[in-house]
């Protein structure tokens, strides 16, 4: 793959099996897509990628829901929701973006926190790379119907709070989280889509 000018921004890429060695070299250099499973996170991918890598990029693209129940930090499950995944790439992974939604209702159960969620490697961070990300995946909401999202994230996460109202969010609340999220103090954002 072609390398990019660090100083570019990435491109969004559905995840593929030529992207996944360095998906992996990020996972075992300590980076999570789960901010609040964190190392357990990472490692429960690393063990589904080494048991069949093609079923792991197969259940990043579920738009209709038909994987297995999604596992809480509590150990808890629920059922899964259609959702999608999306890589940051600029020659290598650099950070990923997750989207999911009801269909016909922009809602959420009250177990999700959030319609989309992101993470950009360490290594990468300060480029402008979740602000990008973040707007395109609010293109694949207005795809979906949706009117409106919202994300959370921890009130000393200023970062993510940054790319949040720079991409239109405004805060809604402050709460506290389910207990199966460890019931932390967290901030509720939404961004309208119309």
């Amino acid at each position: 793959m072609k390398m990019m000018d660090p100083q570019s921004l990435p491109i969004l890429v559905v995840p593929l099996i030529n992207h996944l060695s360095s998906y992996q070299e990020a996972l075992m250099r300590g980076w999570s897509p789960d901010n609040v499973r964190g190392e357990a996170a990472a490692q429960e991918q690393l063990n589904a990628i080494a048991k069949d890598p093609n079923a792991f990029l197969k259940s990043l693209q579920d738009v209709d829901a038909l994987g297995p129940a999604i596992r809480l930090p509590n150990g808890s499950t629920m059922q899964r929701l259609p959702s999608i995944v999306r890589w940051l790439w600029d020659g290598e992974f650099a950070g990923s973006i997750g989207f999911r939604w009801q269909k016909n209702t922009s809602a959420l159960p009250p177990q999700v926190l959030g319609h989309i969620g992101f993470a950009v490697v360490p290594w990468r961070r300060n480029r402008g790379y979740a602000k990008f990300a973040l707007r395109e995946v609010l293109n694949c909401a207005r795809d979906q119907g949706l009117d409106r999202v919202e994300l959370t994230t921890s009130p000393d996460n200023i970062a993510s709070q940054k790319v949040m109202i720079h991409n239109g969010a405004v805060l809604m609340n402050r709460f506290k989280k389910d207990a199966s999220y460890g019931g932390t103090d967290a901030l509720r954002f939404s961004i309208s889509l119309d």
